[in-house]
């Protein structure tokens, strides 16, 4: 049954990567394919949101797109949307890693990034995203990894015939 909910709720909370398979849940983390584009990705939501109250469902997504020949793309929907020059950092395992950011939007600055996080995370427990708001707030989406590679790997696996 709380796979059932999280599948559920991982896809209303990302309609723009809704899929149309899923290929498993790992605690927090689901594993979804879309033949149709096609893409698999592995996909969180936020376990905890620091600051004021929310703007949007934040989530983070790892994904691969075999026709562009992208593999292990990070996505991160943030909970609010950023003041302009606000730097987003995500912080795990000790690292710190400045994201390329859209008005609430952020992602790996390139392929070298991406792959630098994707490895941090299958090690890490947790891993959290800090940004401004426009009005000089500080807010903070913190994601669990438990269940993170199982679902990264199932996402890859899912994309490796197409």
């Amino acid at each position: 049954m709380r796979r059932v909910a999280l599948a559920g709720a991982l896809i209303l909370a990302a309609p723009s990567v809704l899929a149309r398979d899923s290929l498993g849940i790992w605690n927090n983390w689901g594993a979804f394919s879309d033949a149709g584009v096609p893409r698999c990705y592995a996909i969180a939501m936020a376990d905890k949101v620091e600051g004021r109250v929310n703007e949007f469902q934040p989530y983070f997504t790892v994904g691969t797109w075999p026709r562009r020949g992208a593999r292990g793309e990070i996505h991160v929907r943030l909970s609010r949307k950023i003041g302009p020059g606000s730097v987003v950092t995500l912080a795990l395992a000790g690292q710190r890693f400045p994201l390329v950011a859209g008005a609430a939007d952020a992602w790996a600055a390139d392929q070298r990034m991406d792959a630098a996080i994707v490895a941090a995370m299958r090690s890490a427990s947790t891993m959290s995203i800090t940004a401004r708001t426009a009005a000089g707030r500080t807010f903070t989406d913190v994601y669990t990894l438990a269940g993170a590679a199982s679902a990264m790997d199932a996402a890859m696996l899912g994309c490796a015939q197409n």
